[in-house]
């Protein structure tokens, strides 16, 4: 096998286990970023939801106090005025979703569905452990791969239960707002829903996948230059002058005593066999020219 299909062979396989391993390493890291900005972009929205609800809590709720004794007004709701604010976010966004899923809403849209209800007594099942704060996942929505990230709605303010305990105690203007079927018989600590953020991942997968794309044919490209410049190298360094000095010596084993003399350039490897080849002909001739009056 000559000297420079040995060369192309081991370069293919580094070639090759150098692409695969750069390939699975940067194919999982920028799918962990992808992931990873999703769950930033949930994180987000879910904070501007929680500022949403301090706002209306400490500063809007107190404006209208008075207001609320003649009739209900849903804006001084927490959670009211957070999925109102996200669902306008949401008309230029689509794919961002944010909810408030509890299983007795007061407001019927409130309601969770099957996989929000499933979420909900995650929370709720969590036994004598440590309170689960946060849970995050994936499913499928009608835009393709989406990330959720939930948070439990546990009962922590005792002023909540002035609506949502009995429909006896609750305010006659909320009654007659939404009526006296859903909404009540909340308890003190109890989880009674999810915030709910849900974000689209196709678009941050898509422009991973379009850098794996990029980075992997950059780096075969240059496999491929450094693998084309090696081959140049190798043959203009080592085998063409390696070549010429093999046939050198092979004419001179023969006895061509008259074959030219191989050109010595450098100070390389290449150079210092020339060099040796040069003295031990220059010792052949000064033996040979040494044994011809003795054979005469």
């Amino acid at each position: 096998m000559r000297l420079l299909l040995k060369f192309n062979l081991i370069f293919l396989i580094v070639f090759i286990a150098g692409v695969l391993g750069a390939g699975k390493v940067s194919h999982d890291l920028l799918q962990r970023n992808a992931k990873q900005e999703v769950l930033d972009h949930a994180r987000l929205t879910m904070e501007k939801a929680s500022a949403i609800r301090s706002y209306t809590q400490d500063q809007i709720r107190p404006l209208l106090e008075t207001q609320m004794k003649y009739t209900f007004l849903p804006q001084t709701v927490p959670a009211y005025s957070a999925t109102e604010v996200l669902a306008t976010l949401s008309k230029t966004f689509p794919e961002y979703t944010y909810k408030e899923a509890t299983l007795n809403p007061t407001n019927p849209r409130d309601r969770a569905v099957d996989w929000e209800a499933d979420i909900v007594n995650r929370f709720r099942n969590q036994g004598d452990g440590p309170a689960l704060k946060e849970f995050v996942g994936e499913r499928e929505s009608g835009t393709g791969r989406a990330l959720y990230i939930a948070r439990p709605l546990r009962i922590t303010n005792g002023a909540c239960l002035a609506c949502h305990s009995t429909v006896e105690a609750a305010p006659r203007t909320l009654i007659d707002k939404y009526g006296p079927a859903n909404g009540f018989g909340w308890q003190m600590n109890e989880v009674i829903g999810a915030q709910v953020v849900s974000v689209p991942m196709s678009v941050p997968l898509a422009r991973a996948d379009q850098a794996f794309r990029v980075f992997m044919i950059s780096l075969v490209g240059i496999f491929v230059a450094i693998g084309v410049v090696l081959n140049l190298m190798l043959y203009l360094l080592v085998i063409r002058p390696v070549t010429k000095l093999s046939k050198l010596a092979n004419r001179v084993s023969l006895g061509e005593l008259d074959a030219p003399p191989f050109p010595v350039r450098g100070r390389d490897e290449i150079g210092t066999l020339a060099q040796s080849f040069t003295r031990m002909r220059h010792s052949l001739d000064q033996a040979m020219k040494m044994l011809e009056p003795e054979t005469a």
